[in-house]
């Protein structure tokens, strides 16, 4: 009786999942149940005769029954699924299921438990877990797709393209990036990696690959994710530039779906949507920046989606995270093509620099900025004074009006675009007002603010690209990655960096050619003695020799424990650790609390006079104009509303403004960091196949890890954990480097919520 139950609680799984996949269990012209395989045809059980014969020999297989049978539009067999108990490990019933689909005739099988889902294509590959099942439309076009496929080898690889309106040569790097991924792909490896440095033309390497994939018959619906606004503007632009006979559009938190070959969406508005899609939906997964988004939630999303993916990095190997080779499964944490920066100066495909000299030790007393973990709040006071913040920019504005026709002999119009690096946005507000106290003759207008609480930030980032005021754009991470300025001459860094990743991504912003002014070279001005701490020069670029690469300075022993000091790193993630948020261009500092009360006050009162407003509340979606406008206007002095600053209100890196709309509403719960470290957990399980035993020994340093903020192994010879002699079991279950490995990535994949 207990076996019967688990197997009609699985059948009833099924259904659900079948539904939710787009099909209707109950409708005989698209599922058949219970199909009796008998000689040489088809036996259904009454009222669903098939209309689909087999071919081969009676003899061949024995007689059985396919569990389920799914059906094309033209009544012929795509897949059959074959389901087991909720007990039995699914993978285990391939010879089973095999027979029935060759007699059939489907091409593919599912095996499911109802918890387990696997997909097979076994005339092409092993069968793989997904977290759904397909569609009717994504089988029928893999059908259609096997139908066409030919070797990559027979598109040929473009000598040169259009681009902008220009004739453009494909570098020798990104003809050899191409033939890599050929290799891969056609030796069946369905995971990528690609690393070039900033300014090598990642984008244009990648949309010109994705129309090989499509012209060998490889591919048909592609999603292009990034992680920031201006990458995806980029990403759309470099489609329709390159793609103009494919449908492309970017979707939008609230935007309605569109059937479109080409899907640009921020991996933040995907992780909200991406139970919309089947795990068929997609051919190719394009990440940009993906060296910090297989963690969490976004892993969670990713792995939704199977596909081949293909990740694109300007991140050196050396400074990648072991999760991200995981992911992309590279061998020996190698990617799968990489073109080192040092070869891109030395042939001329992107510009060197040096550092300005002199600048560190006027500025370097009273302040230590070694320590590895410190308060933010003392740090800023220490670095953001008046007399030290004047000092730095007096000594970049003389350097660099005295040096700029050195850079570029053909720059014109005063020593050319600089990008400051500020701390926070009061920070960089205070930056602004000396460099333009230094000017007085523009205005105001010589150096701007340039942050997510700019309401015209996309017009200030194309006057400052285009047009010769503003000189200076002073930021807190907005230009940090996906900011592109060929003329920039001057990099000033006015904030300590430990994180090797961002300080290559903030020096990448001036690497790019500019050969109508003559750019030979750019300047960084590093006031905080980053380049020392990453042994970085102008003449050893991460080489390795000379003690180059990344070398951190020990430890100081006592002091505040990491916990209670958080580290400056790739995100600022200490504004994350303090109570308030900067809101506004001046960094005015308001509670968190107070932030989320006056956001829900405002969008309860406006609910009814706001039409756009009133669209949500209604649950219909949005258009593209319809979220600007309403995005725009949220962002309006006064309130400074806008998804940067919600999301660490909320402490959610993964909102959009549509869900806060709707939270404020009463119409979305926001989930709690502990709901979101379950989701990130279930994701990561499913993903790592494990026993019963491990999962659930696995589940204990989680929940430790949610007490704590990480789990180690000193907690294993602690109580609560030592009681349960977690510390031998765990090295039974996974082996004693086993076990490290899977607390490494527990922490950095599941915890990080």
């Amino acid at each position: 009786m207990n076996v019967q139950n688990k197997e009609t609680d699985a059948r009833i799984l099924i259904d659900d999942q079948l539904r939710a996949a787009g099909w209707n269990p109950a409708d005989k012209s698209q599922v058949l149940t219970e199909v009796k395989v008998a000689g040489g045809h088809f036996v259904a059980e009454p009222g669903a005769q098939p209309t689909f014969f087999s071919t081969l020999d009676d003899d061949a297989i024995p007689t059985g029954r396919a569990d389920y049978v799914l059906l094309d539009q033209r009544g012929r067999p795509l897949a059959i699924i074959e389901a087991k108990k909720q007990a039995i490990q699914p993978y285990t019933a391939k010879q089973q299921a095999l027979p029935y689909a060759k007699r059939i005739g489907a091409p593919f099988i599912f095996l499911t438990n109802g918890e387990l889902i696997y997909f097979w294509d076994y005339q092409n590959d092993d069968a793989r877990i997904v977290n759904s099942f397909f569609s009717r439309r994504d089988l029928e076009r893999l059908v259609h797709m096997r139908a066409e496929r030919k070797p990559l080898a027979a598109v040929p690889i473009p000598d040169t393209y259009l681009r902008q309106g220009e004739m453009r040569s494909l570098r020798p790097y990104q003809k050899e990036s191409m033939q890599a991924l050929d290799r891969t792909v056609e030796l069946g490896k369905r995971r990528f990696l690609i690393e070039l440095p900033t300014g090598c033309g990642k984008t244009d390497l990648i949309a010109l690959y994705l129309k090989r994939l499509v012209q060998a018959g490889q591919a048909e619906r592609v999603l292009f994710l990034v992680d920031r606004d201006q990458l995806a503007k980029q990403a759309i632009e470099a489609i329709q530039d390159l793609l103009p006979g494919y449908s492309s559009y970017w979707l939008k938190p609230g935007m309605v779906r569109q059937e479109k070959q080409m899907t640009v969406c921020l991996l933040q508005t995907m992780i909200g949507r991406y139970h919309e899609f089947t795990s068929g939906y997609f051919d190719v997964v394009v990440l940009d920046e993906c060296h910090r988004s297989i963690y969490g939630a976004w892993q969670a999303a990713l792995s939704h989606f199977d596909a081949l993916h293909i990740g694109l990095t300007a991140t050196p190997a050396i400074y990648i995270e072991r999760n991200t080779f995981q992911f992309y499964h590279c061998k020996d944490d190698t990617p799968d093509y990489s073109y080192p920066i040092q070869e891109a100066f030395k042939e001329g495909f992107l510009v060197p620099y040096k550092f300005a000299t002199g600048i560190t030790t006027l500025v370097s007393e009273g302040a230590s900025v070694e320590e590895e973990h410190y308060d933010p709040a003392e740090f800023e006071r220490k670095w953001t004074n008046e007399a030290s913040n004047r000092l730095m920019m007096e000594e970049f504005d003389r350097l660099a009006w005295q040096s700029y026709k050195e850079l570029a002999p053909g720059q014109k119009n005063g020593p050319g675009k600089s990008v400051v690096f500020a701390i926070t946005k009061h920070h960089a507000a205070r930056l602004t007002q000396y460099l333009n106290d230094l000017h007085p003759e523009h205005k105001g207008r010589y150096a701007e603010v340039i942050t997510s609480d700019v309401a015209n930030a996309d017009d200030l980032i194309r006057r400052f690209k285009q047009e010769d005021l503003p000189m200076v754009a002073v930021s807190v991470g907005m230009l940090d990655t996906g900011f592109d300025c060929r003329e920039v001459l001057h990099l000033v860094m006015c904030r300590r960096v430990r994180s090797p990743i961002l300080y290559q991504q903030m020096r990448g912003r001036g690497t790019r050619t500019a050969p109508h002014i003559g750019k030979e070279k750019f300047v960084i001005y590093d006031f905080f003695r980053n380049h020392e701490y990453f042994n970085d020069s102008d003449t050893d670029i991460f080489s390795g020799s000379s003690g180059g690469g990344y070398a951190p300075k020990p430890k100081q022993p006592g002091g505040k424990t990491p916990r209670e000091l958080i580290e400056l790193g790739l995100e600022d993630e200490w504004l994350d650790a303090v109570h308030y948020i900067e809101v506004g261009p001046d960094g005015e500092r308001v509670d968190k609390r107070d932030y989320v009360t006056d956001w829900e006050t405002t969008v309860q009162q406006e609910a009814e006079a706001d039409p756009i407003i009133a669209k949500v509340k209604a649950g219909d979606a949005l258009s593209e104009e319809e979220e600007a406008q309403l995005a725009q206007r949220l962002n309006q002095p006064q309130r400074y509303f806008n998804e940067d600053n919600l999301r660490r209100a909320y402490r959610n890196p993964g909102g959009n403004l549509v869900d806060f709309i709707r939270a404020a509403l009463g119409m979305l719960k926001i989930k709690s960091r502990e709901e979101r470290v379950e989701d990130n957990f279930r994701a990561w399980l499913v993903a790592k196949n494990l026993t019963p035993e491990q999962a659930q020994y696995l589940a204990l340093l989680k929940n430790r890890g949610l007490v704590k903020g990480k789990v180690s192994l000193d907690d294993l010879f602690a109580p609560p954990l030592s009681i349960l002699n977690a510390a031998n079991i765990g090295i039974e279950l996974f082996g004693e480097q086993g076990l490290r490995n899977v607390m490494d990535e527990i922490n950095q994949s599941v915890l990080v919520a």
